[in-house]
């Protein structure tokens, strides 16, 4: 795949999208002592500089392997709250994955909601992609309200779905299409 780059990108509330810095460790760093995120994501458990430098890498490889693109989720002050991410394994049959993650001291003011909002529109308007999918947990009701306000539709109960921690999980699967636009 050819390298990709990332865009900044404004949000209906006041937040951007840019790609990843290592200015960034501090939100790395926080992410890592949530007891949720590093069990879905590539954030480091226990956090290092070295391992907070290694995961901001490893967003620069994905955006530079045509993986998908890595968006960090920047508040109306400046401080980097979260992510999306917009992932291409299964661009070849029309459908590209998302998934995002707030931390906690940006929670309670929709960037989850802002941040995914602008992806997708983005995503359909300026890369074409029929269809879009995330997978959410049945109890993470914020991320289920997140998803639905933005326009996704939940499609259906994916059994042990996903590994999450030690564990295989039921999700949510859910969907946006280019014409719910």
């Amino acid at each position: 795949m050819e390298p990709l780059d990332v865009p900044e990108l404004a949000t209906d509330g006041g937040l951007t999208l840019r790609p990843w810095c290592l200015a960034d460790l501090d939100l790395v760093r926080e992410a890592s002592q949530d007891d949720y995120i590093p069990l879905i994501t590539t954030v480091p458990t226990q956090y290092s500089e070295a391992e907070g430098v290694a995961f901001i890498e490893r967003q620069w490889g994905r955006a530079a392997t045509g993986a998908g693109y890595p968006f960090v989720i920047v508040g109306e002050d400046g401080k980097p709250v979260g992510a999306v991410g917009l992932w291409l394994r299964s661009i070849g049959e029309g459908r590209a994955s998302l998934g995002y993650w707030v931390v906690e001291s940006g929670r309670g003011r929709r960037a989850a909601e802002a941040g995914l909002s602008a992806v997708v529109r983005w995503a359909v308007a300026a890369l074409g992609i029929p269809r879009l999918e995330l997978y959410v947990e049945p109890w993470n009701a914020a991320s289920l309200k997140t998803a639905e306000r933005v326009g996704f539709r939940r499609e259906g109960l994916l059994r042990s779905w996903q590994p999450v921690g030690d564990e295989r999980r039921d999700m949510f699967m859910y969907s946006f299409l280019r014409d719910d636009g």
